[in-house]
């Protein structure tokens, strides 16, 4: 399964100034710089992305240390979230995300999306059992349904493939910063020092304006 294996645990790490993490954060160790930039949606704003896959269990750890991050943000920042495409399940749980995305209702169920997979061992493998978990979470199921097989779906999973091969992905979490910058947490070090070398990039980024 094309998963990151965590060898660092959830612990907190002091925050660096910009001039200490230049010394500690470096192109081709903590990230990678991409050969080929990826144009951004808002080239006004500085673009993260995560990209992940419902199905896997260090997404699911990474969510409640990246989740209050994001919350805090700047407003110069474009945070989203990108369902990575390696064919089977992982691009029906992308086009189920995908579909909670186009019915603004992804932010309101993405955990419970989560914790049915992780923790109450569901699979949600077909729309009409993603359908029935949904419906008691308060999702319309016809509208759920008729979403998940619309074409306005099926236009977004086809980008999102696009963007998962030009951002040269092989596993998930990864996060991309600009377009320009991929990392996980793997390379940066674990969870927290993953947001320390987005944060990094993100300055990075802020400065070069």
């Amino acid at each position: 399964m094309r998963t990151f294996i965590l060898s660092a645990v959830f612990a907190g790490f002091s925050l660096f100034g910009l001039n200490a993490l230049a010394a500690e954060f470096q192109a081709g160790k903590e990230y990678v710089e991409l050969s080929s930039p990826v144009p951004v949606a808002e080239p006004e704003k500085i673009e993260v992305v995560e990209l992940f896959w419902y199905g896997c269990p260090h997404c699911y750890q990474f969510e409640p240390v990246i989740n209050p991050w994001v919350e805090q943000l700047p407003d110069d920042v474009d945070f989203k979230r990108i369902p990575a495409m390696f064919g089977g399940v992982w691009n029906i749980h992308g086009q189920l995300f995908l579909t909670l995305e186009s019915m603004g209702v992804e932010h309101d169920v993405h955990d419970a999306v989560f914790d049915a997979i992780h923790n109450k061992r569901m699979k949600l493998a077909t729309p009409d059992e993603m359908a029935a978990f949904l419906a008691g979470q308060g999702v319309d199921k016809d509208a759920f349904l008729k979403a998940y097989n619309s074409f306005g779906v099926k236009g977004r999973m086809e980008k999102a493939k696009k963007l998962g091969a030009a951002y040269q992905i092989t596993g998930v979490p990864v996060m991309i910063v600009n377009g320009k910058y991929r990392f996980d947490l793997g390379s940066a070090g674990g969870p927290q020092r993953t947001l320390e070398v987005a944060d990094f990039l993100i300055e990075k980024e802020r400065a070069a304006r």
